[in-house]
């Protein structure tokens, strides 16, 4: 035991910085793959706390104000119901926030779909004009209980009395309405009602809203949202970044292992003769595998103690959201498990892949066997010879000779090279995608920056006046959008209309043609999927009583409501419903123009009947997503070092037998140096070339895969400029031969004893 620790430790000595970056980019997967395990439980556990706690409904049904929603009490598989409550859907604004909101009324706190206050107290008598805000509106309203509300255009004022979480589906500015609860008396003129569904089996949720649709008649449905919607909702961003996390922490856990792997058998080949020596002095097979295999395993173990402890002990202190998903990940109940099974996983991995190549130095024999003067391979090829005819210098041709004079091994050395700047091709393509949405947001479905929405007063004509009126706006388009519910009657979509067909709105097409003709459409991805149709395909749907048949002759990318969306021109749907005018107009500002700032400027113009709200960009969540993927490229970077630093090691030492072969035909020390160099360098080309040309494709794929399962459809990933890509590509090269030139310097330089020794 005594001269395994001596051996271990002489080895530590000679190679400090493989142990090093060993011990690092172990820490880094490790707590990479840890993040991940939190960004999930994160994703899926506060949501579906709240909904256990308040015993939330499965089904939302949203009818007209005279439907019999009592009927659905009695349908088979229902359990309970929450109300139906009377909603009147109204704006309110606060500190200079506007939000639409659902004003749902109710004389006392639902046994189902119960909110769960966290601050203030619930509505009561005493203050008839009090309200309790969903906590997410409250966030986006600046409210807290005692401050007051304001409806625009009336004298109404609201008391905030109460904030609280919900299982419903989240407020979304300019998208999903937020939700206020107060007393009946509180809404006066409610233009619909709202009924809640605790199932007793969840999985038959799409069969109970078709029996609800079929009791109260497809005409008295407004609306439908299920849970499913509102956890996929939930979940969103958070269980992306896990699945980002997760995905790269995987594949560089597979490029360590393959890392030491090399770096073992490297080291096996430049130390055959003291590894005959040690069994030579009695050291059996299985101690010299031990040496290196617990020597890896103790970096390794390393590396994974320190990423625990930190994540355990500093990870909720990280700012953002990557440290409240850490905080409440340590209080789940797996946690634990988690914590431990985690890096035992990562260690192990390592462990494995350093025991096959340790296995191998077991089976060195005892006594050293002759090299060959001449390796196979290493006659100078046709092409060389050529390369050398043609007075192309020696150094270079020499170098590129010896980077892939044994085929087998060298394709080897360039596929664990290659693998860690695969992904790094594969993080910054993530990163230039979450560019696109900010530097082009019309590509990516977002052609429009803000969105109007008008009360009774003034008319079309004079709102369009004065929202093209504005020098920063270049275009308005007037719309509609309504639930309509889908073939099957099992759920609702967004159906719009938007522009007309003199001035079509801009859509961001991924397939297909725009919607120029009647009943022509474009759909979203996740309207695609539900439906299971494609383009070409003739889809029907109802809108109250009215049925809607639509061509969908393209596909358009849609970041909001999961894709789940059908839109064409507001001229097609009034030839089905002539008295239909618009309730939204969609602004295209002019280049540079700040969307807050025209959003202020219309809203003071519109003197309290425009509500103006910025279209939000799926991008600003993904913030966290730039942080994730810096950490990802430095944790890999460092891996693409470890495999780096053994490629110069090899070669330096495979170039020592050819010192003496070097220095008699006439090399001097600069240009034997220049062919370890070259060599290196040859090698690093290689894999940057490779991981560039696999993983620009790989990167598209999966974001495109990605965004496919979201709803909002492929089409929306970016690869890094070819400018971009160049100057990783020499950095790396650059970088490798800089590496190389030191210790292929001193190996150049060393005497002729020690070379001779290193021959023999």
């Amino acid at each position: 035991m005594r001269a395994t620790l001596r051996w271990a430790h002489s080895d530590l000595r000679t190679h400090r910085g493989e142990a090093l970056f060993l011990v690092l980019a172990t820490a880094g997967i490790v707590a990479s793959l840890l993040l991940a395990t939190a960004l999930f439980g994160y994703a899926t556990n506060p949501w579906q706390r709240v909904f256990t706690q308040a015993r939330g409904a499965h089904v939302w049904i949203h009818t007209g104000p005279s439907a019999a929603a009592d009927k659905l009490v009695t349908l088979d598989g229902v359990e309970s119901v929450a109300g139906p409550y009377p909603v009147a859907s109204v704006t309110l604004t606060s500190r200079g926030a506007r939000a639409s909101v659902e004003l749902r009324g109710t004389s006392e706190r639902p046994a189902v779909g119960r909110p769960l206050l966290t601050s203030g107290r619930w509505l009561d008598a005493a203050t008839p004009d009090g309200v309790v805000l969903e906590s997410r509106l409250a966030r986006a309203l600046l409210a807290a209980p005692g401050d007051t509300l304001t409806v625009p255009g009336t004298a109404r004022k609201l008391t905030v009395v109460g904030v609280a979480d919900s299982a419903e589906p989240r407020y979304r500015p300019g998208g999903e309405p937020g939700l206020v609860w107060a007393l009946p008396s509180a809404v006066p003129d409610p233009g619909e009602q709202v009924i809640g569904l605790r199932l007793t089996d969840p999985d038959d949720t799409d069969y109970a809203v078709q029996r609800a649709v079929t009791v109260l008649g497809a005409g008295a449905i407004g609306e439908v949202s299920t849970w499913k919607q509102a956890r996929a909702e939930a979940q969103g961003d958070n269980r992306l970044l896990g699945q980002v996390l997760g995905l790269f922490g995987l594949g560089a856990l597979v490029a360590a292992g393959l890392a030491v792997h090399g770096a073992i058998a490297t080291r096996i080949r430049g130390h055959l003769r003291d590894i005959s020596v040690l069994k030579a002095i009695g050291f059996t097979p299985g101690q010299v595998v031990r040496v290196f295999l617990l020597q890896h395993i103790a970096y390794a173990l390393l590396g994974a103690v320190a990423a625990a402890a930190l994540t355990q002990t500093l990870g909720r202190r990280v700012p953002g959201r990557l440290g409240d998903a850490v905080g409440v990940w340590q209080g789940l109940p797996g946690h634990t498990v988690a914590l431990f099974a985690v890096p035992v996983a990562a260690v192990l991995f390592i462990g494995a892949t350093t025991g096959l190549a340790a296995w191998r130095a077991g089976r060195v024999p005892p006594v050293p066997v002759p090299r060959p003067a001449a390796p196979a391979g290493g006659r100078l090829s046709g092409l060389a010879r050529r390369a050398l005819g043609l007075r192309l210098p020696p150094a270079l041709v020499l170098g590129w000779h010896k980077a892939f004079t044994r085929r087998l091994r060298s394709l080897a050395t360039v596929a664990r090279l290659a693998l860690p700047l695969l992904l790094i091709v594969v993080a910054m393509s993530a990163w230039t995608t979450i560019d696109r949405f900010h530097s082009s947001p019309e590509q990516t479905g977002l052609p429009t920056a803000l969105t109007v929405h008008a009360d009774t007063g003034p008319t079309d004509r004079e709102t369009r006046t004065l929202l093209e009126r504005d020098p920063q706006v270049a275009a308005a388009y007037p719309g509609v959008e309504v639930a309509a519910l889908v073939p099957g009657q099992t759920a609702t979509i967004a159906l719009r209309g938007l522009g007309t067909r003199q001035d079509p709105y801009p859509y961001t097409l991924a397939e297909g043609r725009p919607a120029r003709g009647r009943d022509e459409a474009v759909a979203g991805q996740g309207l695609l999927d539900l439906l299971d149709v494609r383009v070409g395909d003739w889809v029907r749907m109802t809108v109250g009583d009215q049925p809607q048949i639509l061509h969908i002759v393209g596909r358009s990318i849609e970041p909001g409501n999961a894709g789940r969306v059908i839109s064409t021109s507001l001229d097609t749907l009034r030839e089905n419903d002539p008295k239909l005018g618009p309730t939204l107009y969609e602004l295209r500002l002019r280049p540079g123009a700040d969307p807050h700032t025209v959003a202020a400027r219309l809203t003071t113009a519109g003197q309290g009947h425009l509500d103006v709200q910025t279209v939000t960009n799926p991008a600003d969540g993904l913030s966290a997503l730039r942080g994730v993927v810096v950490g990802l490229i430095v944790v890999l970077a460092l891996i693409g070092l470890l495999e780096l630093l053994t490629v110069i090691g090899g070669t330096v030492r495979e170039s020592e037998r050819d010192l003496l072969a070097l220095k008699a035909i006439g090399l001097s020390p600069r240009q034997i140096t220049a062919i370890t160099v070259t060599a290196t360098g040859c090698t690093a080309l290689a894999a940057v070339l490779a991981g560039t040309a696999l993983g620009t494709p790989l990167a598209h794929w999966l974001i495109d895969t990605q965004s496919r399962s979201s709803g909002i459809g492929a089409g929306i990933a970016q690869a890094p400029s070819p400018t971009f890509l160049l100057l990783f590509a020499t950095t790396a090269v650059l970088g490798a031969t800089t590496l190389s030139a030191l210790p292929a310097t001193r190996a150049s330089h060393r005497r002729l004893a020690d070379t001779l020794s290193a021959v023999g």
